[in-house]
């Protein structure tokens, strides 16, 4: 039914009926418009209050490129730091400066690594240099190195050995019988028949402390003329042993296969043929003229196969560790490994072996000597201890005792002087105990803050 008019009566249609009630409710509208804003405006300030303000470096790590003006720069020079330009994306060390200018601009140049030329990549700095190729801060000069090396190499084992009381007894030992070796024979006249009365006594007159002989040699002259001859085998036969049973037995452990079933072979046959027996007859058949080097090696000449069985069995279970085979996956030569990686490791079996080694030769020279198989000579202690029983009857006569007990003393202090130093020098081999006895360098001048420079003696030039 249509709508009728109040005035006239006639009917409307439905669009005319619409548009009045348009117009009749436009005043309304514009009333109600006119208080939105204010209250809008209220809502906007209220909800701003509860919401946090958005930071504009975290919307560019998420990837917003837009959040962050390059042209802006953050930080003052005031306490919050000095100013620094804006961000984007990933260094090295945080987040790249933004590049000036139009970055479009910039060619992407790839480097050889993948990366791209200007931008650090993963595990390298800003300059593009990996950080195993990092040069040290501080760097040592000439005179440094120098000091460090004798710090090291020198005074630091000089004061582990010194701080052991039987190191310091074998270091003063082993200095007093080479000091007679060596000037002893400037310093005391020659050994020769007469020099004073027949079987004088020891410590009965300053002339001859130690006493005479039968003949009326003077014992210490003997003693002193003797000693040059006895280091001289001690340290070929010792040398002799140590290195070729080290080098056989390091190479047959590390490598292994055919070359370790070869040596073995070899070291095995040695094993089985009796020493001294063979000493006796190679001394026969060479001719040897009381050399005493070649008697020193004569006296060894298959104890190194011993020494060789036990390193093999050493070097067998450092060949798998971990930092040996570092040193094969870098691609480091088998001397190189052997020289700066096992054997250090085996210097304290090695020294005590040496020490062993040099005993036996004492023992075997003057025990040789005294029999008679041995070419003679006169200075000997082997040869006095023989005259000292033969010749006057030392073993029951009490005044010819002092000339079997001299040299017999004389070998038993050498033998216990070589001992305890070995027992000493033990720990010169630990790098925790070295590096407690290693003072750091310091440099004559001074830092920018006025004091002295220390430098890390584990720290050098160079990368790794």
């Amino acid at each position: 039914m249509l709508p009728v008019s109040p005035t006239d009566g006639e009917p409307r249609s439905g669009s005319e009926t619409r548009a009045e009630s348009a117009r009749g409710n436009a005043p309304r509208d514009a009333e109600r418009g006119a208080e939105r804003p204010a209250n809008g405006a209220s809502r906007e300030r209220d909800d701003s209050d509860d919401e946090p303000d958005s930071d504009p470096a975290l919307d560019a790590v998420a990837g917003n490129d837009d959040a962050i003006d390059p042209e802006t720069v953050t930080g003052t020079d005031d306490e919050s730091g000095p100013s620094r330009p804006a961000v984007s994306g990933h260094a090295w060390k945080g987040r790249l400066p933004a590049a000036d200018g139009d970055s479009t601009d910039q060619s992407s140049e790839l480097r050889a690594d993948g990366g791209e030329a200007g931008r650090p990549t993963a595990g390298r700095g800003p300059d593009g240099v990996s950080e195993f190729e990092q040069m040290a801060d501080v760097t040592l000069t000439e005179s440094e190195r120098r000091r460090q090396w004798f710090e090291e190499k020198i005074l630091a084992p000089a004061r582990i050995v010194w701080d052991d009381w039987r190191a310091r007894f074998g270091v003063v030992v082993v200095a007093l019988y080479l000091f007679m070796g060596i000037v002893g024979p400037r310093l005391v006249a020659e050994p020769s028949p007469n020099q004073g009365e027949r079987l004088v006594g020891a410590f009965r007159t300053l002339q001859h402390p130690f006493g005479t002989t039968a003949s009326g040699i003077d014992i210490l002259s003997q003693l002193v003329y003797a000693t040059p001859a006895m280091l001289l085998m001690i340290t070929a036969g010792a040398v002799f042993t140590v290195v070729l049973g080290t080098a056989t037995g390091t190479l047959a452990g590390y490598k292994g296969g055919r070359v370790d079933s070869v040596l073995m072979t070899i070291t095995d046959v040695m094993m089985t043929i009796p020493g001294l027996p063979l000493t006796i007859v190679l001394a026969a058949v060479l001719q040897i003229e009381g050399n005493p080097i070649v008697i020193g090696i004569l006296i060894t000449i298959n104890a190194w196969a011993g020494l060789a069985r036990a390193i093999r069995s050493q070097v067998l279970t450092l060949r798998d560790a971990e930092y040996v085979e570092a040193s094969r996956i870098m691609g480091i030569g088998t001397p190189k490994i052997i020289g700066s990686d096992i054997v250090p490791n085996l210097m304290p079996y090695i020294s005590m072996n040496f020490v062993r080694q040099a005993r036996a030769v004492i023992f075997g020279a003057v025990g040789l000597y005294f029999l008679g198989v041995l070419p003679y000579t006169s200075n000997n202690w082997g040869v006095m201890m023989n005259a000292a029983v033969n010749r006057a009857g030392a073993t029951s006569s009490p005044a010819a005792f002092h000339w079997l007990l001299v040299p017999m003393v004389t070998i038993i202090v050498l033998a216990l002087g070589l001992t305890l130093l070995a027992q000493g020098a033990d720990r010169v081999f630990n790098p925790r105990v070295r590096a407690r006895h290693a003072k750091t360098v310091e440099d004559d001048g001074d830092d920018d803050d006025g004091g002295p420079r220390t430098v890390d003696p584990n720290v050098h030039e160079g990368g790794l």
